[in-house]
């Protein structure tokens, strides 16, 4: 009985346990950097496109304005406006008036994945080009 139990032995040696930790260390070694790069990508990316929804807006706004008889002109740009609710985030809008160009803010709101940290883009004013 016993040369029985001993000749039909299953599981792993201890070599092939090492080999096997040696080579999920290595795939850490090399996955857990590029996840970390990719956070970093998918944060920025989500703050170009909150910056591009701000644009759009500035955009949808001249085109209701000048629908209802505006001249380019005449044409407020503000965060009143415009509104700054953006979900995770506030927009927030910057001119120095006449053709300027309009610089739009993106900040995080506390409690979300980018508390506080802030992009900005210039945009052409709508109606100047």
């Amino acid at each position: 009985m016993w040369k029985e139990m001993l000749t039909n032995r299953k599981g792993f040696s201890l070599i092939e346990i090492i080999a096997v930790l040696i080579i999920l260390g290595i795939l850490m070694a090399v996955a857990m950097p590029k996840y970390f790069d990719l956070q970093e990508t998918a944060k920025d990316k989500t703050m170009g496109a909150v910056l591009a929804e701000g644009i759009g807006r500035l955009h949808m706004h001249f085109g209701e304005a000048v629908i209802a008889g505006s001249t380019p002109g005449q044409i407020v740009y503000n965060d009143a406006t415009l509104g700054t609710d953006a979900g995770d985030f506030t927009l927030s809008y910057t001119s120095t008036g006449g053709t300027a160009d309009i610089t739009v803010t993106a900040t995080g709101r506390p409690g979300t994945s980018l508390p506080g940290q802030t992009k900005s883009r210039t945009a052409n004013r709508p109606g100047t080009d």
